[in-house]
C-alpha cells in the first residue's frame, strides 16, 4: 500500500488555499512539502499537524491505495511468435 494525497490537494482547492499557505499554517518545513505530491515518506505528526490547521481528520487528507508493480515485458522481433506480425 501507498498512500495518495489527492484528498489534501482537492480539500486546499475547495477552501481557496495554496500549499504554501497550508505549509505555513501547518508548520512544516518547504522538504516536507515537497514528499507529499511525490508520495514520499512523511511522518505521522506531519499528517497531524496538517489536519490540525485544516480542522479535518487524517480520512480527509490521504488515501491508501495498492501499490502496482508493473512488469516491464519488452516486445521486439525476438519476443513474437513465429507467425505474429508487427503491427
Amino acid at each position: 500500500m501507498v498512500l495518495c494525497y489527492n484528498r489534501l490537494w482537492k480539500l486546499l482547492i475547495d477552501r481557496g488555499m495554496t500549499r504554501t499557505q497550508m505549509r505555513l499554517a501547518a508548520g512544516i518545513s518547504t522538504t516536507t512539502l515537497a514528499k507529499l505530491p511525490k508520495g514520499e515518506d512523511v511522518n505521522t505528526s506531519i499528517l497531524v499537524k496538517i489536519c490540525d490547521a485544516l480542522g479535518c481528520s487524517i480520512h480527509d487528507i490521504v488515501d491508501s491505495v495498492p501499490e502496482v508493480r508493473l512488469k516491464h515485458s519488452p516486445v521486439g522481433k525476438g519476443m513474437r511468435d513465429k507467425g505474429e506480425q508487427a503491427r
